[in-house]
């Protein structure tokens, strides 16, 4: 004799599995009111309807940035999903949250290796299909980026859309420094920085090759049309590679928050104030769909 599937059974499961009433209820009944069971069931429907949602597209989705309790370790990552509802879900972004977590206690290869890594008791690909289910829409994890700071701490920055985020990496001397007040608004500032000014490198020795190549052979090129001597066409191409410095550089560049002033120089007024040697070593910026 079948078991009576009750609306309170259904109403359990649903809140197990935040699965839909009806698929809740279809999985009671293949289960034969067996909670458990049902639950398994409704995990193989969601593996079936993850892979038919596995072709559609996921233009919209999140940027998450996740911070160790001792700002030591970080990560960033970039989940995507179908529609921008989706995309400021709170669970879509607690997980997105949760899958950056991983990255940075795992320090995965890639996604393949990322979707191999524990979460809870199963696997990140098991918990990536559970959430397509339980959401309705397709999800892949775009890329991550995991960063560590070795000799000071890190500090996060994500933007209120859930679309840009950043961490930016910090040296200094002595421990106490990271939990020092002055030290931490200044590194959230700097992490602000990252996300508004949006830097091609922390340093000027930071700047990739090809793109400081790139840009000296427009300067050149611009100098050359002025059609004065060699040497002055060096210097002006030199004093437009300086302004990209400036401009282009997170040290060099103009606070955001305090006119007439770099980061640099603010790094400096803020090492002499907690008596350290703070430094802006490097930093990882994604915005949503780069």
């Amino acid at each position: 004799m079948a078991t009576k599937i009750t609306a309170a059974l259904v109403k359990q499961l649903r809140e197990m599995t935040d699965s839909p009433m009806m698929e809740c209820k279809k999985a009671l009944v293949e289960a034969d009111g067996d909670i458990d069971k049902a639950v398994d069931v409704l995990r193989k429907m969601g593996v079936a309807k993850a892979v038919k949602r596995a072709g559609r597209e996921t233009n919209e989705g999140t940027v998450a940035a996740y911070l160790s309790d001792d700002a030591k370790t970080g990560a960033l990552l970039e989940l995507t999903c179908e529609t921008d509802f989706v995309g400021t879900n709170p669970k879509f972004v607690g997980f997105a949250n949760d899958l950056a977590k991983v990255v940075a206690e795992n320090d995965p290869a890639d996604v393949e290796a990322l979707k191999a890594c524990s979460m809870g008791e199963h696997t990140v690909a098991d918990e990536l299909t559970e959430m397509i289910h339980v959401i309705g829409e397709n999800m892949k994890i775009a890329r991550f980026k995991r960063i560590v700071a070795e000799d000071g701490s890190l500090a996060k920055y994500v933007h209120h859309n859930g679309k840009l985020a950043d961490i930016v990496a910090f040296t200094y001397g002595k421990a106490e420094t990271g939990s020092n007040e002055e030290f931490k608004s200044f590194a959230h500032d700097v992490a602000m920085q990252v996300a508004a000014a949006n830097p091609v490198a922390a340093r000027r020795e930071d700047v990739p090759a090809d793109v400081l190549e790139h840009e000296k052979g427009i300067y050149m090129a611009q100098a050359a049309e002025s059609g004065k001597p060699e040497f002055i066409q060096e210097k002006i191409a030199l004093g437009k590679l300086e302004k990209f410095y400036k401009e282009n550089c997170l040290t060099e560049q103009e606070s955001i928050k305090e006119s007439g002033v770099t980061i640099n120089e603010l790094a400096k007024k803020v090492s002499k104030n907690v008596g350290d040697d703070i430094k802006v070593v490097k930093f990882v910026r994604f915005a949503f769909g780069e």
